[in-house]
């Protein structure tokens, strides 16, 4: 048998019938699920350093478990000294098994390491289903080794869903074990 992420199968055996539950679906295809989670970060101290690029390639590499890529600047930005076409940050993009295998690590290890944690904010969500979520330190992570890090550095982790409101959205990532703030 083949091996199927924990959020995953969670997801086909509770969430679907949980959500259709509350929303009352007429089919299973209206369910929202989740498509994709980016993680993107900004080096914007790599116009000067272009090795801090590498460094944040590598530590979204080593976290997401897919090989991250370089974001490149689209235009010219004189005060910041930036030009079209250099390298200002890295950014993965998850799907499928590695999106669920991401999720279940931010949910059940990152996270409860974030310092004074009781739940992330409710607000990050778009008026599209898509909620974004800012993380200050990388070192929550249990793939990021400390004394390897040479500067700390926060990231963003985008969920894009197929949901169409924001209450739908917040009701999928709450089952699947997003802690969202009591209000």
């Amino acid at each position: 048998m083949a091996y199927v992420p924990r959020l995953k199968q969670e997801y086909k055996e509770r969430v679907i019938s949980s959500l259709t539950e509350e929303f009352s679906y007429s089919n299973v295809m209206e369910v929202p699920k989740l498509q994709k989670i980016v993680v993107s970060r900004g080096v914007g101290a790599a116009v000067a350093d272009k090795k801090l690029i590498d460094h944040a390639v590598d530590e979204l590499t080593a976290i997401t478990g897919q090989k991250a890529v370089a974001t490149i600047s689209k235009k010219d930005v004189a005060s910041f000294k930036l030009r079209k076409g250099m390298p200002i940050g890295a950014k993965v993009t998850l799907r499928g098994e590695r999106m669920y295998e991401f999720l279940d690590r931010l949910i059940t290890s990152a996270l409860p390491r974030v310092r004074d944690f009781n739940g992330i904010k409710a607000t990050g969500f778009d008026g599209r289903g898509n909620y974004n979520l800012g993380i200050t330190e990388q070192i929550i992570f249990p793939e990021i080794d400390i004394d390897k890090v040479n500067r700390i550095n926060g990231m963003d982790i985008t969920f894009v869903t197929s949901a169409n409101t924001d209450k739908e959205a917040k009701s999928l990532l709450t089952e699947l074990g997003l802690p969202f703030k009591k209000n």
